[in-house]
């Protein structure tokens, strides 16, 4: 048998490393038929850099905004800026992960926010080019004066009495765009466990985007526009199992039954269990929750700590039965549809978010790294189980530099997902 020496093998990796390099040194990007010059992103939270419950600074910096921004600047993109938080504590809702009775959870991060995020700097730092507001339906993108309305386009408004998120955007006449919305339409009822605001008519919220898109494209603006994902599958809806009462004991599971002695619908076994829940609906007033139905995500310090769901029936705001999931659903496929009639006519990229995130359910690569949408585990989705991590928002900005790409004939350089900080763990 021959041996090659290591210090063969070596020059051998050298040469075809320095070849790899040279090649990809050779890679000229290209606008194609967009104008990249002048960019605006526009959308909600999920265009801002909303992560882990909250908008702070480094969450910022890895916004979607900022991370296709920052790849655009390879083929002519000339200015991007945003409406920076001034510290890591936002608006002092941002979660973190700790240690709790031997299990990493989400906790409030301790701090005070710094009183300037509260503050309009439009004057001091505007214009901005990432239009991106959390809370923002797709009509409030339009609606004049949202900024006294809303803190977090309040803060970077030109004028928060009279300004509109929309008119903002014109002001720095866009050659080209990315939008973002339409979650929130539904996402608002969906949080509430369907008890509060009602989810968005379809007419309303295509009228809305039609408007929308109107007034960007009127000067020529190319641009690219997502489409939205069942919200039903992210981890706020998808973390805690319809029968995540596990009884592991006999004598826990003659407690129960006798504390429901009169209710003989409900009934306790060993192992798991559907939840009890409150439903006005039901002759008793109370009823053990359905396989389809799902439990929020803010049930869960409730369930842990005060017995929600078993001795006490959970709250028809922590659940989404039957008929609102298929509310959800069905709001969902309609919007979509929208979505991609207007992007066709208009003749912009259409990014479909929708499969990519269905897609990471059963698990998805990046640079070597699996992503899928387990709340905390699977890296792709933050600790308030609705927005995305950093690795998320850039998975999903490649997506949208994909279809960028594929729609004008462009050569935009995709991000390398690795580089971008997952969930920091305890």
């Amino acid at each position: 048998m021959k041996y090659i020496k290591l210090n063969t093998i070596f020059f051998i990796a050298v040469l075809i490393l320095a070849g790899c390099e040279a090649e990809i040194d050779q890679y000229t990007p290209d606008s194609g038929e967009a104008d990249l010059s002048s960019y605006v992103a526009i959308g909600n939270s999920l265009t801002a850099g909303y992560t882990d419950g909250d908008l702070f600074r480094s969450g910022q910096e890895n916004s979607l905004g900022m991370i296709i921004a920052g790849q655009l600047m390879h083929a002519g993109l000339e200015n991007f800026k945003q409406p920076m938080m001034k510290d890591e504590n936002g608006f002092g809702n941002r979660l973190v992960l700790a240690q709790v009775d031997g299990s990493p959870l989400p906790v409030p991060r301790p701090g005070t926010p710094d009183p300037g995020n509260f503050e309009n700097i439009f004057q001091q730092e505007g214009p901005f080019h990432n239009m991106g507001v959390p809370g923002a339906k797709t009509s409030h993108l339009l609606f004049e004066g949202y900024g006294s309305l809303n803190p977090y386009y309040g803060r970077f408004a030109s004028d928060p009495v009279s300004g509109s998120v929309i008119k903002d955007a014109l002001a720095l006449q866009p050659s080209f765009f990315t939008l973002w919305t339409g979650s929130n339409d539904i996402l608002g009822f969906a949080l509430g466990g369907g008890e509060g605001e009602g989810i968005t008519p379809t007419e309303e919220f295509s009228a809305a985007l039609q408007t929308i898109v109107a007034q960007l494209t009127a000067n020529g603006a190319r641009g690219a526009v997502a489409n939205i994902a069942d919200i039903t599958r992210i981890p706020f809806f998808s973390a805690i199992p319809y029968d995540a009462l596990a009884l592991m004991s006999q004598g826990q599971v003659d407690m129960l039954n006798a504390g429901y002695a009169e209710a003989p619908h409900i009934e306790f076994s060993f192992g798991r269990n559907p939840i009890v829940v409150a439903d006005q609906s039901h002759p008793a007033g109370i009823r053990q929750i359905e396989r389809g139905e799902l439990v929020l995500l803010t049930a869960m310090q409730g369930m842990t700590a005060n017995g929600w769901g078993s001795s006490v029936p959970l709250a028809p705001e922590y659940y989404l039965n039957l008929e609102q999931v298929s509310m959800i659903k069905e709001s969902t496929g309609d919007y979509n549809s929208v979505i991609e009639q207007l992007t066709g006519s208009a003749g912009l990229a259409h990014v479909d978010v929708a499969s990519l995130l269905r897609a990471a359910e059963t698990g998805i690569y990046f640079d070597a790294i699996a992503f899928n949408t387990q709340f905390v585990s699977g890296g792709l989705f933050s600790l308030d189980g609705v927005h995305l991590t950093a690795r998320g928002y850039a998975i999903v900005a490649n997506e949208f530099i994909a279809e960028i790409n594929r729609a004008y004939n462009a050569s935009i350089p995709k991000v390398a997902v690795g580089n971008f900080p997952g969930i920091v763990f305890p």
